[in-house]
């Protein structure tokens, strides 16, 4: 089956009806899960992992929690872990994460004990029963470890390298980041399939030309230039917006056949524009009954 997965940023604040009410509407329309990201770009936000259950607990949907090295050492990792699997998460994606420079607390600590890799091996341990030092729990977790992938950085060597290992310490599916570049998947996929896992893809529907520059610059992002031009024709935000989409439905509809599911952003919170993508899929996929 082709997965699907609708991604949720959390609030800066403790109001979370917004976050509520587009999870509703995103298991409506038959969206598998809701990928919630960690303070992504090293913004201070709400707890994901206490959004992730009050979502499975009030709406009913499965939560994909990220899960970053940035913010806990091993001790405070190994407790966050257990906790998350006390309380029903099961789907982890396990990256590095931002560091603190990119956000609005430049100055804050970053702790990065391990990274993803490291991480990888952390919650495989603890499936088998093993806290980090390889002492035993009694039973084990039951965690679906994920991992994030990037097949369009520049030193794609070290990407497909560090991927081998993630896939080696116990990846079992990864995410990429928003792919607007085929060939670059292409290339990817073909480099990593003598260690290939389930690759989710992401899709990112632009909003404006000045979103998909800062894509490209600040995110490290490959978006060609022949999207650039594309969106900045767009004659009005609203015309931004649905070339975005159609970009975004266009890269869907590609990539479909060559990966096992897709992520898709809701830039903004706009959970409307990530079904709109998503409606692409025909009958092909879970979020278009």
């Amino acid at each position: 089956d082709f997965v699907t997965m609708v991604e949720i940023v959390p609030p800066k604040g403790i109001d979370i009806q917004k976050e509520i009410e587009g999870a509703r509407f995103l298991r409506s329309v038959g969206v598998d899960g809701i990928n919630i990201p960690d303070s992504p770009r090293a913004s201070a936000r709400m707890s994901n992992q206490a959004l992730a259950l009050l979502i499975q607990k009030q709406v009913g949907i499965e939560a994909i929690l990220h899960y970053t090295c940035r913010d806990r050492n091993v001790l405070g990792i190994q407790s966050d872990l257990l906790g998350a699997a006390a309380t029903g998460i099961r789907n982890l994606i396990c990256i590095t994460g931002d560091p603190p420079k990119m956000g609005n607390y430049p100055d804050a600590t970053a702790v990065f004990d391990v990274d993803a890799i490291g991480l990888v091996n952390i919650v495989h341990n603890l499936n088998r029963g093993l806290d980090i030092g390889g002492n035993p729990l009694g039973a084990g977790t039951s965690f679906v470890i994920g991992v994030g992938a990037n097949p369009g950085v520049p030193n794609i060597d070290e990407e497909i390298r560090r991927f081998e290992y993630k896939v080696e310490a116990g990846a079992e599916y990864a995410v990429t980041q928003p792919v607007f570049d085929l060939g670059l998947l292409e290339n990817f996929l073909k480099r990593i399939e003598h260690h290939r896992i389930p690759v989710v893809a992401g899709i990112w529907p632009l909003v404006s030309v000045r979103n998909a520059e800062f894509m490209k610059n600040e995110l490290r992002v490959s978006v060609p230039d022949s999207i650039l031009e594309r969106m900045s024709k767009a004659s009005s935000p609203e015309a931004a917006r649905e070339e975005g989409v159609a970009i975004a439905r266009e890269m869907l509809i590609a990539i479909g056949h060559m990966v096992q599911g897709a992520q898709i952003s809701a830039p903004m919170g706009r959970y409307r524009s990530a079904v709109d993508v998503l409606e692409a899929l025909g009958g092909r996929g879970a979020a278009c009954g």
